[in-house]
């Protein structure tokens, strides 16, 4: 359901109410309508007089013919009850959920500004100082909802709204996910939200998501603010997910050189296309973000904006500060033997031409201790000559600490991690195309040895059949050659036995043809 909640333009809502009917003017309940302000696919906005306690509110109806069917009013009702659950100074508020004569309506906090949307059409693109700004707040706000199991699934710079006063506060939580209740409005795991912004897990399957879905949208709205465009782009939604699955784009300082190296790879690691591979947190985002150091303490382009963390503005003011909550604490906390605590050390004690003993491994995986000055083992590990793994102290009695836990180094070590991070997930693509190749090349070996393999049992078949048949027609041969003799033997016909046959030479009569039957005269 794509409203708006009650934010509009000052002018489009003169002119709007120029065109309004009058006769459309009533009452639901405790709510006195007093005109439309937006129209979406599951019904109207009204701006409504809360009239028991005088406050105006954004009334969010459902339309006669979904509020028929059952399944669209469970799903407005969970809509309502997810907002409900969220209660933060950077979230739009709802204030009630009801029915009166068959129209069922939320009354949602009414924003006397515009979204960031609109704002970024108006400039193109943002400063880097305001864009972070914006990130931040938006992510205590994400934070502060992913506390309470809900996922927004539909972060995208329309659903991020700014009062005239310059509070930001993150609206639209229409497509919540309670991550402990059973949602049967996604069975068929649509992917619900926008897909320039979405997640491609999530664009995979709705029914299986967590707050990482939120930090990649969040990641994409960032990219959006600073460069003036989108990371991926497509004619078609198919399109669009196929190119996020591929996970290559135009990375932000390519587009616009003045944006930081770090800032550049915190948002590379928020849009990740593995989850494993994003921040675990909203918690973690801001934490990388305050402590560039770089985010503006209002919007610049509203005039009279209020900081965040000033009155009604809220609950970032922590992280405006420079650092997460606890984060710059903990650390002021911490106090390491042979120097002073981390709070009271100041520039002059972390110079550059401070000397480490440092201890790491070297190339051929020694354990080693060396003396090195700050600016050099800075340059060690923007080089990667040594890692974060290396441990450092700053006296020879002292003991060896990870070199994180030292400010001057807090820095670079995030720095060389974040590179390790995205050299891992280029080494991972590069395996995966490896394996890829090696799968089709071992498909085609396979196939070309069944080819052959059927090819020979043939041969062999062939052959097997040519010599049965052989023998076949050698045992009928022999066989036809002693039958005709048998027949000319039972007629008379054939020919007598050797031994039966005479043994008179030949040119002698035998006796027995002698006349007188053998007896021959004179004997």
């Amino acid at each position: 359901m794509r409203f708006r909640c009650g934010i509009t333009p000052l002018a489009e809502q003169n002119n709007q109410q120029k065109s309004s009917d009058p006769s459309r003017v009533q009452r639901l309940g405790d709510f006195e309508l007093k005109k439309r302000l937006g129209k979406g696919g599951m019904g109207e906005v009204f701006l409504a007089r809360q009239i028991s306690l005088d406050r105006m509110v954004a009334l969010k109806t459902l339309s006669k013919e979904l509020a028929k069917k059952g399944d669209f009013v469970a799903r407005f009702e969970r809509e309502a009850k997810s907002m409900a659950k969220i209660d933060h100074p950077n979230v739009v508020k709802i204030y009630a959920v009801d029915s009166f004569k068959g129209i069922h309506f939320a009354a949602i906090e009414y924003i006397d500004g515009q979204s960031i949307q609109r704002w970024l059409d108006q400039l193109g693109r943002f400063s880097v100082a305001d864009a972070i700004y914006v990130a931040i707040v938006s992510a205590e706000a994400l934070k502060h909802a992913h506390s309470q199991n809900m996922v927004h699934r539909d972060i995208k710079p329309d659903n991020i709204l700014v009062t005239q006063k310059g509070i930001v506060k993150v609206a639209d939580f229409g497509l919540a996910k309670a991550m402990d209740e059973e949602v049967s409005m996604t069975q068929s795991g649509t992917g619900l939200g926008t897909p320039l912004y979405m997640a491609p897990e999530q664009a995979r399957n709705a029914k299986h998501v967590d707050e990482r879905v939120d930090i990649y949208a969040l990641g994409a709205t960032l990219y959006h603010l600073l460069t003036g465009k989108l990371p991926y782009m497509g004619n078609t939604a198919l399109e669009l997910i196929l190119a996020k699955e591929k996970g290559t784009y135009p990375t932000a300082r390519s587009l616009r050189p003045e944006i930081p190296e770090r800032l550049d790879l915190i948002i590379d690691k928020m849009m990740a296309k593995d989850p494993n591979h994003r921040y675990k947190s909203c918690e973690e985002v801001v934490r990388d973000l305050a402590a560039l150091g770089i985010h503006g303490e209002t919007l610049s382009f509203i005039n009279g904006a209020e900081p965040n963390g000033s009155g009604r503005g809220g609950a970032a003011s922590s992280s405006m500060s420079g650092g997460a909550p606890g984060f710059r604490k903990g650390m002021a906390a911490t106090q390491l033997p042979g120097s002073s605590t981390y709070g009271s050390m100041n520039d002059a004690a972390m110079g550059a031409t401070r000397i480490w003993y440092v201890q790491f491994e070297d190339e051929r995986g020694k354990m080693v201790v060396e003396k090195h000055s700050t600016g050099r083992l800075l340059k060690m590990l923007a080089s990667a000559k040594i890692t974060a793994k290396a441990r450092a102290k700053v006296s020879a009695d002292g003991t060896y600490y990870p070199l994180a836990q030292f400010p001057e180094f807090a820095n670079a070590v995030e720095d060389s991690l974040a590179r390790k991070t995205v050299a891992i997930r280029k080494e991972d693509m590069q395996s995966l195309y490896k394996n890829v190749d090696k799968a089709q090349k071992m498909f085609y070996l396979k196939r070309k040895i069944k080819d052959m393999g059927r090819n020979v049992v043939s041969i062999f078949g062939l052959l097997i059949l040519l010599a049965a048949i052989g023998v076949v027609i050698w045992f009928a041969t022999a066989l036809v050659e002693g039958v005709p003799q048998k027949i000319l033997d039972m007629i008379g016909w054939g020919e007598k036995p050797i031994a039966e046959r005479s043994a008179t030479p030949e040119g002698q009569v035998s006796p027995e043809n002698l006349p007188g039957g053998g007896q021959i005269p004179g004997q």
